[in-house]
């Protein structure tokens, strides 16, 4: 028996929270071809491209991605990774939370004070400012923030604060120091901000923010992650995957002791 539990909009295509499936030793692929066959025909479309699939709490991509094998009684969580958004901002949701992210063109202004301002003027949502060169695309950006929620659900966060835990994921690094200084926000650096609280809240945050912003991951940055993590090419042809690099990164960024 496999526990199936849906995620934001994926609960629209399921038109429940929850499945049970009587089936186990099935690998990821096979559960996928298996819901889309139980989904109601009048549903939502579940794009399975765009998902994000964690087995007990842990995301599939730092295993063996679709063809990780679901063993009896595990529990799968299916979690769309983009629920909306334009161009210039993403929105999404992990564990119940809503989260927008928007990438800010850097200038001299754009420096830690920048951050602590937005801090103070929105006190009632978590926010966090992240070098766009340590992120290599949505769904990166998206596994990441879904694995510091598990780890702060897990009580087994590097930092006690998520938003710091965030910074020392994408940075690869147990040291806060570190991951603030090669990672966090930078003069004339672009970052991507990313927020976590109410919805109308948010709106009104990227509202102000969207003259300075700018198009999101128009940047490839494959080749910097590669060198500054020193990822060879041998490593990336180890991982089956066809986004060899994206998983590599998730993974380090999971077992940060």
């Amino acid at each position: 028996m496999i526990t199936v539990k849906f995620v934001g909009g994926a609960k629209k295509s399921f038109l429940t929270e929850q499945l049970l499936v009587e089936k186990s030793d099935i690998s990821i692929n096979e559960l996928l071809d298996l819901l889309l066959k139980l989904k109601p025909a009048d549903s939502t479309k579940l794009d399975i491209e765009n998902i994000l699939i964690a087995i007990n709490g842990v995301d599939s991509s730092a295993m063996d991605g679709k063809s990780t094998l679901i063993k009896n009684n595990d529990v799968v969580n299916i979690i769309p990774i983009i629920h909306g958004g334009s161009s210039k901002k993403l929105i999404f949701e992990i564990a119940k939370k809503q989260i927008h992210a928007i990438e800010i063109k850097g200038q001299k202004s754009t420096n830690v004070q920048f951050l602590d301002d937005l801090r103070k003027k929105y006190p009632y949502i978590s926010l966090q400012a992240v070098s766009s060169n340590f992120i290599l695309n949505k769904s990166h950006l998206i596994k990441i923030l879904s694995l510091s929620f598990e780890c702060k659900k897990n009580n087994a966060m590097l930092s006690n604060k998520l938003e710091t835990d965030v910074l020392m994921r994408y940075a690869l690094s147990n040291q806060i120091s570190n991951a603030i200084k090669n990672v966090g926000i930078k003069s004339n650096v672009n970052f991507i901000l990313i927020a976590i609280g109410n919805k109308k809240i948010l709106n009104s945050l990227c509202d102000e923010l969207l003259p300075i912003s700018v198009s999101m991951f128009s940047k490839n940055n494959e080749q910097f992650l590669k060198k500054y993590f020193k990822i060879t090419k041998k490593q990336l042809n180890s991982v089956y995957s066809e986004n060899s690099l994206e998983d590599i990164l998730v993974e380090k960024a999971s077992v940060l002791l």
